[in-house]
Order: C-alpha cells, then sequence, then structure tokens
C-alpha cells in the first residue's frame, strides 16, 4: 500500500513542479447560502443532493443554520454555485 502512496505523492510532487507551485495555498472558503442556490436552480431538497452528491439530511440541516458543511461539502458547494455542470459532468457514469 504504501507503493500505491509514494506514486500517487510522487506524481502530485511533478505536477506542483510542473506548474512551479512552491508551497501550499491556504484557501478561505466563504459560507454559501445553500438554499439560494438550490432554488435557482430549481431543484428539491431531494434532487440536489442526489444530482450533487449529498446526503438530504445533511442539506436539510445546512439549510436550516443547524450545521455548517465541513470543508471538503463547501469546498464542492462553492463548485456547484460558481461551474455546476463542471460537476454534474465529473459525476457522470
Amino acid at each position: 500500500m504504501n507503493t500505491a502512496c509514494d506514486g500517487t505523492k510522487q506524481e502530485i510532487q511533478d505536477i506542483l513542479s510542473k506548474h512551479k507551485i512552491n508551497k501550499s495555498v491556504i484557501h478561505d472558503f466563504t459560507p454559501v447560502d445553500i438554499k439560494n442556490i438550490r432554488i435557482r436552480f430549481g431543484m428539491t431538497q431531494d434532487k440536489f443532493a442526489s444530482t450533487f452528491g449529498f446526503n438530504v439530511g445533511s442539506l436539510r440541516h445546512w439549510e436550516r443554520g443547524a450545521r455548517k458543511p465541513n470543508i471538503s461539502a463547501l469546498v464542492l458547494l462553492n463548485v456547484v454555485k460558481n461551474e455546476p455542470l463542471a460537476v454534474i459532468n465529473a459525476l457522470k457514469v
């Protein structure tokens, strides 16, 4: 297993070197208005969750403000907000 991880790590390092990225960048994602995004797309909670790979229960909690999305979900929500077709195309099987 370490060999596979080492290979992936080396691939990432090669890509970073190729693009002359020498240090990490920390992104500070601002909260998104999930409900407005969903409504803008004219989707129900069930449809939005299934289209973009979210758990509908989590989506409901986020919209109510009972919980906040974790960083991975927040990244995906920002991509959905700005480039929804990219996400839909990436999730096609």
